[in-house]
């Protein structure tokens, strides 16, 4: 090769490590050989997308010749009604992920820090690095983020605060005080996003709704996704809901077609099935109590989740844990390296049969490796 092409790239894009995502089931059976694989590893709602979101795509698989809705009206309109929110605060993202990194690609640069929890969410600092900005992490608190010391650490140069509410991959959450709190104590010019992917998990009195607040704070953004309850992780889309000063600026970043024309049409179905959401709350409700339960009685310490997961501390390094229950046919999420969490396994909350095949492989792993 003539050229290193990696000389070519940005500064800290030639820093940058990919995003290792959960391993895929097919994956691991070429690898092992393996027929039967479940994944527990990524966070999907095992149920799968819901029966009126299903009948969408298969009306509209005829119209796949044609571009979709640059605008997303009916998405947006949908959401505006469902939400409470104007469409002019929304902006359409092909995932959220997606909407987290147009925030730092539209408002940060080299001369710019973001401030992140320790433990929280791999995309913002990969985001944060690509655009070259300074990564700001502060200490987590009993594995939840400290909003105390994330006021503490704006400074001149601060553009953006991430706050993950559920966080993933520790599944604590952040009251509507503590976060008026640092809204508070932010000044104008700082954008502060509140990432809630996982939020219609959440049953907790005190857990805000963040898009009622959007008038009463300029400079907030919240970030939601269908990836997660309703079930449409791979079809990509999520939005944000802002002022629309910051949700006109985002939009001309965000490219014309980003979001396709099933992922928009399923999103509407989902926001209207409200028995499948229920069902979906009430499996995570019952099958993730189910799982510490276990955990407990097996002597494991696991970190208290709001969210369709749970970290697990498996006593030892998990890697090797990880590894073995590869072999047993079960994918799980390893969360040590950029998460700080070398000892703790991030598990999805999976149908009844997967979460007990799940606790049985764990239960054969641990007795059959020691901890050093």
């Amino acid at each position: 090769m003539s050229c290193d092409f990696l000389t070519l790239a940005t500064a800290g894009v030639q820093k940058l490590q990919p995003y290792q995502p959960g391993k895929p089931m097919e994956e691991l059976q070429r690898e092992l050989g393996l027929r039967e694989v479940i994944k527990l590893a990524s966070n999907e709602n095992p149920l799968g997308p819901g029966t009126l979101a299903r009948e969408a795509v298969r009306a509209q698989v005829d119209e796949l010749g044609r571009y979709p809705d640059g605008n997303g009206f009916a998405l947006k309109q949908t959401i505006g009604e469902r939400v409470g929110v104007r469409t002019d605060t929304i902006t359409l993202g092909n995932g959220s992920n997606d909407v987290l990194e147009l925030i730092v690609r539209a408002f940060c640069t080299s001369g710019h820090e973001v401030i992140f929890s320790q433990h929280a969410f791999a995309v913002y600092p990969i985001a944060t690095q690509a655009v070259g900005a300074t990564a700001v992490v502060t200490a987590a608190r009993d594995w939840g983020h400290d909003l105390e010391a994330m006021a503490c650490a704006i400074s001149e140069r601060t553009r953006v605060i991430f706050v993950a509410n559920p966080n993933n991959p520790t599944g604590t959450w952040t009251s509507s005080e503590t976060l008026k709190y640092l809204l508070s104590s932010t000044p104008d010019d700082v954008l502060v996003v509140v990432d809630e992917a996982y939020r219609e998990y959440v049953d907790e009195a005190h857990y805000p709704n963040c898009a009622a607040w959007i008038e009463d704070y300029p400079n907030l953004i919240v970030s939601r996704s269908f990836s997660k309850i309703y079930g449409l992780g791979g079809l990509r889309v999520g939005y944000a809901i802002s002022h629309p000063m910051v949700a006109d600026i985002l939009n001309r970043v965000r490219q014309p077609f980003n979001v396709n024309n099933l992922a928009m049409v399923a999103a509407v179905a989902a926001l209207k099935d409200e028995e499948h959401i229920a069902a979906s709350t009430e499996l995570n409700r019952l099958e993730l109590a189910r799982l510490t339960q276990a955990f407990t009685a097996m002597g494991l310490s696991y970190v208290p989740s709001v969210g369709n997961f749970v970290s697990v501390d498996v006593g030892r390094d998990a890697l090797p844990v990880y590894e073995a229950l590869l072999r047993e046919g079960v994918i799980v999420r390893p969360i040590g390296g950029g998460y700080e969490m070398p000892n703790h396994l991030r598990i999805t909350v999976g149908l009844e049969s997967e979460n007990s095949r799940f606790l049985k492989a764990l239960e054969k792993v641990l007795s059959d490796t020691s901890p050093p």
